[in-house]
C-alpha cells in the first residue's frame, strides 16, 4: 500500500512539474522538463552515482557521530547536575550561531576532504538528538522511579531498565528530525569547499549552465534523503514495537 501511495505521489509531482514547464514556456536552461532530467541522469549516471556515494557516506557518518555524541551529552546532562549548569548554556549558545556560518571555518580547519563535511552534518544532527533524549530522560514516570528505589535498585539498573526505555520514544522523535536534516550539513559543506559529492557536482553544473545535470543530482539527493529517513523510521518502529503509534503507522 505504501509503495502504491509513493508511486502515485511521485507521478503526480512529475505531472505537475511537466505542466509548469509547458504552461510557463520556461527555457530548458532555466527549468528543464522531467524527460531532459531523465536523459541527463542516464547519460551522466556513473558520475552522478559516484558523487552520490560520497555524499551518502558523509551523511551516514555524520548521523552516527551526531547520534552517539548527542546520546552521551543527554545522559551527562540528565545524571550530572554540575555538568548541566556548564553544558546547557554552551549547548544553547551553539545553536544560536547559524551552523551554516561555521562551514567555512570547518573547511579551513579540517580541509576540503570528507572530514569537514562529516563534522558539519554532525553539528546539525547533534542538537535534536541531545534535546529530545534529554527531555525523554527527564520525563520518566516518577512512580516507576520511586518503586525502583524502594526495591533498592542500583542507579545503573534504573537507567538501563526504566529511564532509557521510557526515553526511547522521545529519542526516536529526535532521531527522525536529525535524519531529515542530515543531508543539509553535508551539502552545505560541499558547497563551501569540496572536490566531490553531490553539492560539488551541483555547483559545477550550475556554473556550466548544465541545469539538467543539476536537477538530476538534486533528484538523486532527494532519493537518498527520503530513503534514509524511511530506513531509520522502519528501524525505530521495530525497536519501539510496543508503542501503539508504531503499530498504527504500519498500515
Amino acid at each position: 500500500m505504501k509503495i502504491i501511495r509513493a508511486l502515485i505521489i511521485f507521478a503526480g509531482l512529475t505531472l505537475f512539474w511537466q505542466a509548469v514547464v509547458s504552461l510557463s514556456g520556461a527555457p530548458h536552461y532555466i527549468l528543464p522538463g522531467p524527460w531532459l532530467v531523465v536523459q541527463a541522469l542516464i547519460a551522466r549516471g556513473d558520475i552522478i552515482l559516484g558523487h552520490a556515494g560520497v555524499t551518502l557516506a558523509e551523511i551516514i557518518l555524520g548521523l552516527i557521530l551526531g547520534t552517539v555524541l548527542g546520546s552521551i551529552s543527554a545522559l551527562t546532562l540528565s545524571y550530572f547536575r554540575p555538568a548541566r549548569r556548564w553544558l546547557m548554556p554552551i549547548l544553547v549558545v551553539s545553536q544560536a550561531i547559524p551552523v551554516f556560518a561555521l562551514a567555512p571555518i570547518l573547511v579551513l580547519w579540517l580541509g576540503f576532504g570528507m572530514i569537514s563535511k562529516v563534522a558539519m552534518a554532525t553539528l546539525i544532527i547533534y542538537f535534536p538528538v541531545t534535546a529530545a533524549f534529554f527531555d525523554g530522560l527527564r520525563q520518566t514516570e516518577p512512580g516507576h522511579l520511586d518503586l525502583a528505589q524502594t526495591m533498592n535498585a542500583s542507579r545503573w539498573a534504573i537507567l538501563r531498565h526504566i529511564r532509557i526505555p521510557a526515553a526511547l520514544p522521545a529519542f526516536a522523535s529526535g532521531l527522525r528530525v536529525a535524519t531529515a536534516v542530515a543531508p543539509i550539513g553535508a551539502i552545505v559543506g560541499e558547497w563551501v569547499g569540496s572536490s566531490e559529492g553531490l553539492g560539488f557536482l551541483m555547483l559545477h553544473a550550475n556554473g556550466r549552465m548544465q541545469i539538467d545535470v543539476l536537477f538530476a543530482a538534486l533528484f538523486v539527493l532527494a532519493v537518498i534523503a527520503v530513503g534514509l529517513y524511511y530506513t531509520v523510521d522502519a528501524g525505530l518502529k521495530r525497536l519501539l514495537f510496543w508503542l501503539p503509534q508504531s503499530q498504527s503507522n504500519e498500515s
